[in-house]
């Protein structure tokens, strides 16, 4: 069947097949229509359907397009045409739906491809040949989505088998935080620190994002604050265990028999972008993202961006905005981007003033926009004085936790060494912060409690 047969079988059963309509035709666009006469009479079912949310009838489609002033006669005569062939006609359901789904595709497919040519050949004065692997990926994506929603009684099975299938989790190296995030953090989510200036937003990412390499992670590390050589010197100084100062003055062969080590022990990559502060928006990361796919074939699987409050907003300026919803937006951006490319992102943000100068930040301590702790699934503080800084030590405060109950160890203390730019576990005499994650709880048989359940 060529594509004619099949554009014209699609076209007759959007006005007689009300079941294949109501799921195919959130998928078709005109412009899948390549002659003239289809995508015109496209447009009318499709107007019809969408006004008056039935089946349209070559009655009413010749009355509509009778009040059409932008078509001429031949126009309406080869509509007419096909018109008349339209008639009912028994097909299988799912070969339709199949065939449809198929057709859809080559025609994304294809589109996208004359648009790349347009933009290289520059017929198109808004787009550059950066958009183009963008183009081809959304178009490569199409399909359709037959699942309509949890049906509570007949999904139950479906749903037992969820609870007890392990999530894919992205471990820490740091006892505490798996313990809070019950073995780390998922995909798809917006991971928060908060802290003040000097206080180790960057140090963290950059540890974090050293330790999930050296699992053999892809990681990519995205700074508007410092410059590439600045975040690697600091992940150097981590992995290679040299610290800040002495990787100036170590002799190349030490440096790259240290380096070696690492890639030895690691199949991960890293890579390091860096953007001017306020400069690039989840646009630009995303256009990166599918770049370094078409460019390298790296994906990564885990994203940090170094940090939040200095990236653009894809979808305001900044000066028509108030804060609160700016870094909001960017917040809400971001997380769509962790769905999007099915990874979780870290971040950070600013403390405010007073947040910076208290013993004990809260979430109403976010600089500019309380709309982020909103957004972001995990959020925490790093919190420092004058007595953790002598004893090597950060306080981490839970903010917001929705992969656990944020009171189970709500408060603990990491070691820092500052000089190799790394966060450690510290001996659990060290931990003198009390809550309920840390009593003692009596071992019980942990389905006794099911034993009297009763609907």
């Amino acid at each position: 069947m060529n594509n004619e047969r099949i554009e014209v079988t699609i076209l007759r059963n959007l006005m007689y097949n009300e079941p294949y309509m109501r799921k195919s035709i959130p998928f078709l666009k005109d412009i899948y229509f390549s002659k003239r006469e289809e995508h015109i009479l496209f447009g009318e079912i499709y107007n019809f359907i969408s006004k008056y949310n039935n089946l349209p009838t070559k009655e009413t489609i010749l009355v509509e397009m009778g009040h059409r002033k932008d078509l001429n006669d031949d126009e309406v005569r080869s509509v007419k045409e096909v018109l008349e062939v339209l008639n009912p006609e028994d097909v299988d359901q799912n070969w339709l739906i199949d065939t449809t789904e198929k057709f859809c595709k080559d025609r994304a497919v294809h589109n996208a491809v004359l648009e790349g040519i347009k933009i290289l050949d520059k017929k198109d004065s808004k787009r550059t040949p950066e958009a183009i692997p963008s183009i081809l990926a959304d178009a490569l994506a199409v399909s359709f989505d037959n699942h309509i929603g949890h049906d509570y009684l007949n999904d139950s099975d479906d749903r037992y088998q969820w609870y007890h299938t392990k999530e894919k989790k992205f471990q820490f190296d740091l006892s505490y935080f798996n313990k809070i995030t019950k073995g780390g953090v998922p995909s798809k989510t917006l991971n928060i620190a908060l802290a003040g200036t000097g206080v180790g937003k960057s140090l963290f990412m950059c540890h974090v994002a050293s330790s999930f390499l050296a699992q053999g992670k892809n990681v990519l590390y995205i700074t508007l604050e410092m410059a590439e050589e600045r975040i690697a010197e600091r992940i150097d100084a981590n992995l290679l265990d040299v610290t800040m100062d002495d990787l100036h003055s170590i002799p190349k062969d030490m440096y790259n028999d240290r380096l070696k080590k690492v890639q030895d022990k690691t199949k991960g990559q890293l890579i390091i972008k860096e953007y001017p502060t306020a400069s690039a928006h989840s646009g630009h990361f995303r256009a990166l993202l599918n770049e370094l796919a078409l460019k390298k074939s790296f994906k990564p699987q885990v994203l940090f961006i170094d940090y939040l409050n200095i990236c653009a907003s894809s979808r305001f300026k900044g000066g028509n905005i108030s804060s609160y919803f700016y870094i909001k937006a960017i917040a809400e951006e971001l997380r769509g981007l962790a769905v999007e490319f099915d990874l979780p992102i870290f971040s950070a943000t600013q403390t405010t003033r007073t947040g910076y100068t208290s013993t004990d930040i809260g979430l109403e301590d976010t600089a500019e926009s309380f709309g982020l702790p909103a957004t972001a699934d995990f959020m925490f503080a790093l919190q420092s004085n004058d007595e953790l800084e002598q004893l090597g030590q950060m306080k981490v405060k839970q903010l917001k936790n929705r992969y656990n109950d944020p009171s189970f160890h709500r408060s603990f203390i990491l070691g820092v060494d500052r000089a190799k730019m790394r966060l450690y576990d510290v001996e659990n005499t060290a931990q003198n912060i009390v809550d309920k994650g840390t009593e003692t709880k009596k071992e019980v048989n942990p389905y006794d409690k099911f034993s009297d359940f009763k609907v």
